[in-house]
């Protein structure tokens, strides 16, 4: 069975993320299963339950190219990735030019993935409030967030998370979350945290891709969460506390809790926010 080790603490986010869970893990982790063969993610984001628990067999998955593109990276390239995110500078003009790479999409393709994954880096470290956003043509379009001394090349965390997707069995994989979960077994558990249904007067975070994830594809998660509870599959789903988030899983157990929310692209859409865990088991 699959065992929480002893952790360590300079594994944890790359990325600061919309919706990141570092203030809620200890709530989260209350209602993990001690027992479990394989932990599967499929809405994995910043990975703050990933890196708090550490797994040494996983699954994890998101639809976001960019994302998926900088965790192989690091597990794969992460002097390569400290020596290019040492060009980077903290200017305004400078931010701008390096957004506007993925305007011309002949020439962002032709950079390679290294140059992919650092540029999100110091997007992510240097954007307003760490908003991860971008347009329905996919282009990143959070503006310069005006930081004193961001923490641009974090290499002792880049260096100590490469070392934990490297040495243990985690499959990164860039799919459909429905199909990140294909192959599944009896044993697993899975934590799922996607984007959130927006609560009222508050604007939605779906712009982690330019396709979304509007109340269709809450609808469709509910689906494969009862695909999941048909073949016995302990599954733990995060959300927001919305109508509509409780009348679709009201017949699994839901839990109540309070997070504060820093990252917005609005000051009053920011603080205590009503939040909902979801689970198929007690």
């Amino acid at each position: 069975m699959l065992r929480i080790r002893k952790r360590n603490k300079l594994v944890r986010p790359f990325v600061k993320w919309v919706g990141g869970k570092r203030q809620l893990l200890d709530e989260i982790e209350k209602h993990i299963p001690k027992r479990l063969t394989k932990y599967y993610e499929p809405f994995v984001g910043g990975g703050a339950v990933l890196f708090y628990r550490q797994p040494t067999n996983a699954v994890i998955n998101d639809s976001n190219e960019e994302l998926i593109n900088l965790y192989n990276v690091i597990k794969e390239l992460p002097e390569e990735l400290i020596e290019d995110l040492k060009q980077y500078k903290n200017e305004e003009e400078y931010f701008y030019k390096i957004r506007r790479l993925d305007r011309d999409r002949e020439k962002y393709l032709k950079l390679n993935n290294i140059q992919r994954a650092s540029r999100i880096i110091f997007l992510n470290k240097t954007c307003y409030n760490g908003l991860f956003r971008v347009n329905s043509a996919g282009e990143f379009n959070s503006p310069f967030g005006r930081y004193r001394n961001p923490n641009i090349v974090n290499d002792i965390v880049i260096r100590a998370t490469s070392n934990y997707l490297s040495e243990k069995n985690i499959e990164i994989l860039n799919t459909d979350y429905e199909k990140s979960l294909s192959k599944i077994r009896k044993g697993a558990f899975v934590y799922l945290d996607p984007p959130y249904d927006p609560i009222s007067d508050s604007p939605s975070f779906t712009g982690y891709t330019k396709n979304g994830f509007d109340r269709t594809e809450q609808e469709r998660l509910k689906i494969v969460c009862d695909v999941l509870n048909s073949k016995g599959i302990k599954f733990l789903l995060s959300n927001s506390s919305t109508d509509l988030i409780r009348n679709l899983y009201k017949e699994y157990n839901i839990f109540s809790i309070k997070a504060k929310r820093s990252v917005n692209s609005k000051g009053n859409g920011r603080g205590d926010i009503s939040e909902v865990l979801v689970k198929n088991y007690e």
